[in-house]
């Protein structure tokens, strides 16, 4: 029986009514995700199955050079096959059939659905069992949707996880599965810890490689490492697993509460838990207190980009005494979410979904210390005076655990610092 997890002592925003926004809204899409997903799989490759424009983005996003091997890459829709003039499908088997033939490496294989290949309706998960058929056993292929259409672009990453999900063999060991790609070696800090308190076996998911694919059963419990994979999570529990409800580990605070979850989950006594956990908490206290010196009293508003935002309110307002005015994250799981949300007390505005403008005029009017917001909204407001900081770069760098989060608390404190040496040059 899992302790309940850390709360506010009082009202918090577990509790607060939610603004639902419903408008324009400025996100990059699901195939962004592809960035830090092909890193996590090097048996895989991503297929895109979309326009130019997809090709472009991609190839932008990563700055890979025109002669690298990357192991992702679009096959591009031409305008006969969205006119309707070609069988897409042919088209899709001849191209998958040489990129097979030409990467022997890859034994899973994404078909990822775009904008263009949804409007045109191309049937990609047809498409998937065929050519899993035609290339069986060595290539497992797999299709997940990374549409930008009314999506944020974690949720291409839940959407691909989700999919591997129902593919996955069937068993009911009792384990614990992280669910939710981190960098290797943050991942690797997760599994040492949680080794050393005696728990196994041990899972991830995704797997590095196809042969360490886990099997899901009644006998898994999992523990999210990202709180945008809604999805994913629901896939499992249709396959009987169940989910540690637990803050996120952000910071010294979330992350021991992430881990005590787990730890009560599997039995695991106090006395283990503080002797394996005591010496990594004290470095992140003293990492993140010698960085919140600059955040400490200062405004932040959250504009909905990534779904991290609820969990990173919880770390700057408890662990580097910031004061969220508003809490904005485009998808809102109370399931997911409840953990981070109990534990920062009521007042900021919660709001769930995006319409720019009508966000954008209150941000103008609380005129907050700092917004963490997308790319595209960044430098308007950095011309009005207003300090940002990038929502996705708190996707691309290492931010989890105990060790990464004195990084975590001087991600924000950057703009802060830059803006006061900008304002002391001006003077």
């Amino acid at each position: 029986m899992n302790r309940p997890v850390p709360t506010f002592e009082g009202a918090s925003c577990a509790d607060s009514p939610v603004l639902k926004e419903r408008g324009q809204h400025e996100v990059f899409c699901g195939l962004t995700s592809i960035i830090w997903l092909h890193r996590k799989m090097p048996d895989a490759f991503f297929l895109v199955v979309g326009s130019r424009t997809c090709a472009h983005l991609l190839q932008s996003a990563a700055g890979v050079m025109i002669f690298a091997e990357p192991r992702f890459g679009t096959a591009i829709l031409e305008e006969q096959d969205l006119a309707g003039m070609a069988d897409a499908h042919d088209e899709l088997d001849r191209e998958v059939a040489h990129l097979l033939s030409r990467r022997p490496d890859i034994r899973r294989l994404f078909l990822v659905g775009s904008c263009p290949s949804e409007v045109i309706k191309l049937d990609l998960s047809r498409a998937a069992e065929r050519l899993t058929k035609a290339h069986a056993p060595h290539i497992q292929v797999v299709n997940y949707s990374g549409s930008g259409i009314e999506t944020t672009f974690t949720q291409g990453e839940d959407a691909c996880l989700a999919a591997m999900t129902e593919v996955l063999p069937a068993g009911d060991e009792r384990q614990l599965l992280l669910v939710g790609s981190l960098p290797d070696v943050v991942e690797d800090q997760a599994l040492s810890l949680i080794a050393e308190m005696g728990i196994t076996p041990v899972r991830t998911l995704p797997a590095r490689r196809v042969e360490d694919a886990p099997a899901i059963g009644a006998g898994s419990r999992f523990a999210l490492l990202q709180p945008f994979l809604g999805d994913t999570a629901l896939a499992l529990e249709r396959r009987g697993a169940e989910m540690i409800a637990a803050p996120m580990p952000f910071g010294e605070e979330g992350t021991t509460a992430w881990l005590r979850a787990i730890a009560d989950e599997f039995g695991v006594s106090d006395e283990v838990f503080e002797r394996v956990t005591a010496a990594p908490r004290a470095r992140a206290r003293k990492a993140v207190a010698a960085k919140a010196e600059r955040l400490q009293g200062k405004s932040v508003f959250f504009l909905p980009d990534s779904q991290l935002e609820p969990s990173l309110a919880r770390f700057l307002s408890r662990e580097c005494g910031m004061t969220p005015l508003e809490i904005g994250t485009p998808f809102l799981h109370r399931g997911i979410a409840g953990p981070d949300l109990a534990m920062i007390p009521s007042g900021p505005v919660l709001s769930e979904g995006q319409d720019v403008e009508r966000q954008l005029d209150r941000v103008r009017a609380a005129r907050p210390d700092l917004t963490v917001c997308g790319m595209g909204l960044a430098n308007p407001l950095e011309a009005e005076g207003l300090a940002t900081k990038w929502s996705i770069e708190l996707i691309f760098t290492p931010v989890h655990l105990y060790e990464q989060a004195g990084d975590l608390a001087g991600l924000f404190a950057r703009p802060l610092d830059r803006r006061a040496r900008i304002a002391g040059l001006a003077s």
